[in-house]
């Protein structure tokens, strides 16, 4: 039995208590709190976690993320002042509570009385209940969690001169609101959850059964095609991939799954490659009552796989009784007769886009890309892909602005000309029609074609509400953003971006509790920090904006966030310190956020001068200029109007 804060962890029985309360936490996430417990102190690297607890399995790295997650949520911990588990950026984890042995034995059921009454409370539904926006989530060790001071019974016994009677009194009083207030917080009536509509459905990462276990790009290419396939259905809610695949190399209960995507209906599959045979099998299941509403086996040859995945999304629609206006097509659209080797190169490179963004991965995806163009120049979602890593390549500096915008521009377009029903080229296109050209109005045509050809495209929403904030319709963008998170309710990036933009229309408490899911979902996503510092600034917490900016992870982020705060705090030299060393590592992708910094600080000539840089420069981030709140200094210079002008911002 390990002893950490009120917490008991019997390995041995596979629990973990809190008092005499016994905590409910997924098994698998129990394991990785064993493992950190066991190793107190330590730093426990993500490989050798997974190496610990899945030997003989392959094990997404992201996965860890969500179990680090359930921990939290059983021990009350939060990632930004961990008392349990600490995160260390791209190192792994470290349990910091000191632990001790004792005996391994099953608490007992407290009797009446016999307890100290706890609580512990999720920062985002303290703040969903009302929470003032400017207070401190922090207690102070003579508070009640209400923040309301209490009388220990240690102090009362420290006073003799107050008579017993009175003593007991007083304790007996503590006891009573404690208790009162404790039960009805524990009690509060959560409010309805929404039923999740007959017509919704997560795809579930398909399991590589293969002998070899050397499949996993397949099958992770064919769920995120059946996923593409399926928004296309009008009506039909379909979880997106970032959302569906937190589950991966879980076996989770369906019910569980279905209420954390707000779904009603699963679909679940395996893939089996044996030489140039593969056997698809698929279920779709009510979560409800884990009916199964159908089942199929698919034994097809490698050249017949497009059309297996066609013939699956239709077999699920028609599951679902959901009348399409049009039938599903495969994200292939008419290029159905795609040689194989060109079709294993296009999943492999889907593979890399999804595993992440870096330089390595993004270099994979698009030689794999290339590979599918060589195989196949007439295969439409090759050049969609190469169009959509080229953009991303671009968007994050790994090559040349103007350049990548181009070929990723001339890539969409081919793709279009080969096949005009592909979601994801407008997508991309309608990207680069926002952050490279400007062009506000190509983009809304761009974007408003891929929602007719994929309704339920959590992406194209995001995508839009991106242009309504950029545009100043920022309530507009907010409830966008409110809808794409409903569609990809486990997307770290849609409750940042939420969040950021709820902080620019001054709705703060949302704001933070929008910061908090994030960071539930992600503590190491770039930006979270640096936004949440802005919100503290706003709200006059200059120390907690200035911690928050130290634990930024990015680091473009973290020295635009310390120029900020420093100059708020009035310490000119270290603001000059961040700006100078932002200038010196980031002046060719930054130049926005240089200009942001001179803003604030009142140096409008050099606000003026690094946006004229930016605009050059074709930076992202200038989008953002008409709505951007720490360009507030500059509004009613003429200058500033001349540049919305140029940018076609004006309307």
């Amino acid at each position: 039995m390990k002893l950490f804060g009120p917490f008991r962890l019997d390995a041995a029985n596979h629990s973990l208590w809190r008092g005499s309360e016994k905590l409910a936490i997924p098994p698998k996430s129990f394991d990785v709190l064993r493992y950190l417990v066991e190793n107190a102190g330590r730093l426990v690297s993500q490989n050798e976690l997974l190496e610990a607890l899945w030997q003989e399995t392959y094990v997404n790295p992201e996965v860890l993320r969500k179990y680090i997650l359930e921990i939290r949520r059983a021990l009350g911990d939060r990632a930004s002042e961990p008392l349990y588990v600490e995160t260390q950026p791209k190192r792994g984890y470290r349990f910091v509570a000191p632990v001790t042995d004792g005996e391994g034995v099953e608490p007992r059921l407290a009797t009446s009385g016999s307890a100290k009454p706890e609580i512990t409370t999720d920062q985002t539904s303290d703040q969903s209940l009302g929470q003032s926006s400017g207070q401190s989530s922090t207690q102070s060790p003579g508070q009640s969690p209400d923040g309301e001071d209490f009388v220990s019974q240690d102090s009362l016994r420290a006073k003799p001169t107050i008579p017993i009677v009175v003593t007991i009194a007083l304790v007996l009083v503590v006891v009573l609101v404690a208790s009162a207030y404790f039960w009805r917080a524990r009690n509060r009536t959560p409010p309805p959850a929404r039923p999740a509509s007959a017509a919704s459905i997560a795809v579930l990462p398909f399991a590589d059964l293969s002998p070899q276990h050397d499949q996993e790009y397949f099958a992770d290419g064919l769920s995120e095609q059946l996923i593409n396939s399926l928004t296309k259905a009008p009506g039909l809610k379909v979880v997106a991939r970032s959302s569906a695949f937190q589950f991966k190399g879980k076996n989770e209960d369906l019910r569980s799954v279905g209420k954390q995507l707000g779904v009603a209906n699963v679909l679940e599959g395996s893939v089996r490659k044996d030489g140039d045979r593969v056997r698809i099998t698929a279920a779709l299941t009510k979560v409800d009552d884990g009916f199964q509403l159908w089942s199929e086996n698919y034994d097809r040859e490698i050249g017949d796989l497009l059309e297996a995945q066609d013939e699956i999304a239709r077999d699920v629609s028609s599951a679902l009784q959901v009348k399409l206006l049009n039938p599903v097509a495969s994200a292939a659209g008419s290029s159905l007769n795609t040689n194989p080797e060109a079709y294993q190169a296009f999943l492999e490179g889907q593979y890399f886009v999804a595993r992440g963004q870096n330089k390595r991965d993004m270099e994979q995806a698009l030689a794999y890309a290339d590979q599918a163009i060589k195989l196949d120049g007439n295969f439409a979602p090759a050049w969609a892909q190469r169009a959509q890593v080229l953009e991303s390549m671009a968007a994050i500096a790994l090559i040349e602005n103007n350049d990548g915008y181009r070929r990723a521009r001339e890539s969409a377009e081919k793709a279009i000309a080969l096949d005009p029903n592909l979601p994801t080229e407008y997508l991309t296109l309608a990207l680069i029609q926002i952050n490279h050209d400007w062009d506000w109005d190509a983009a809304n045509i761009s974007l408003n074609r891929a929602a007719s050809l994929a309704p339920g495209n959590a992406e194209v929403v995001g995508i839009q509400a991106n242009l309504a904030r950029n545009l100043g319709h920022l309530d507009a963008a907010i409830e966008l953003y409110k809808r794409a998170i409903a569609m990809d309710p486990l997307r770290a990036n849609f409750h940042l971006a939420l969040g950021y933009v709820l902080w620019s229309v001054a709705r703060y408490g949302e704001s933070l509790a929008a910061l908090d899911r994030a960071e539930e979902l992600n503590p190491r996503l770039s930006s979270l920090h640096l936004t949440r510092g802005k919100v503290f600034m706003n709200q006059g917490r200059l120390q907690e904006a200035l911690a928050e900016m130290e634990k930024e992870t990015g680091e473009w982020e973290k020295l635009s966030g310390e120029a900020l705060v420093y100059t708020k705090l009035g310490d000119r030299q270290a603001s000059d310190r961040a700006l100078k060393n932002l200038i010196a590592t980031h002046q060719n992708d930054c130049a926005y956020q240089v200009a942001e910094a001179y803003a604030y600080r009142g140096e409008i000539d050099l606000a003026f001068r690094w946006i004229e840089r930016s605009i050059r420069q074709r930076d992202p981030g200038a989008a953002e200029l008409k709505t951007g709140p720490l360009m507030q200094s500059l509004r009613g210079d003429p200058r500033f109007d001349a540049m919305l002008q140029e940018m076609g911002l004006t309307r």
